[in-house]
């Protein structure tokens, strides 16, 4: 009786482990994200903006879409960069998110740069689900800032 017991709980056992343990972890198994998960059209909470990510070979590289500067004027130009000689490049088409390794589910040791301010700046890329995503931008570690970005469909 006690055998038969035991092979009666036995799968309950494995199930219940199998969803306690990613739980426990962080990880939701409904969201098992593929390296190209964050690949397509993003929507930035700031001008905007929407960015294409793509991959680049074991990389990740974002180009600007569009943003309401680029509706406003198709030919803007990258006049705040801080390198004197790359202000004459469009903004439409600019590479500005690279350089990333994945590590898990994160995106991570990237480089974001930004336009406003001609900065380019640490960056680490976090897939929430398939929709969303957490960019977080550090001149230096604590000095950082998170936006979420909402995917275009």
């Amino acid at each position: 009786m006690e055998r038969s017991l035991m092979r009666l709980w036995k799968p309950v056992g494995v199930a219940l482990v199998a969803a306690v343990i990613p739980a426990i972890l962080g990880v939701n198994p409904a969201f098992a994200a593929s390296a190209d998960q964050v690949v397509g059209k993003w929507l930035t909470p700031s001008k905007h903006g929407v960015i294409e990510l793509s991959r680049c070979g074991e990389s990740l590289c974002g180009h600007v879409v569009d943003s309401d500067g680029v509706r406003a004027n198709p030919d803007i130009r990258d006049v705040n960069n801080k390198d004197a000689s790359l202000r004459s490049r469009k903004i439409k088409g600019l590479q500005m998110v690279g350089g990333f390794k994945r590590q898990g589910e994160e995106w991570v040791e990237g480089q974001i740069y930004n336009p406003e301010d001609g900065g380019t700046y640490k960056a680490t890329i976090t897939p929430v689900d398939a929709n969303t995503l957490k960019l977080k931008g550090c001149i230096v570690w604590p000095l950082c800032k998170t936006q979420t970005w909402k995917r275009i469909p």
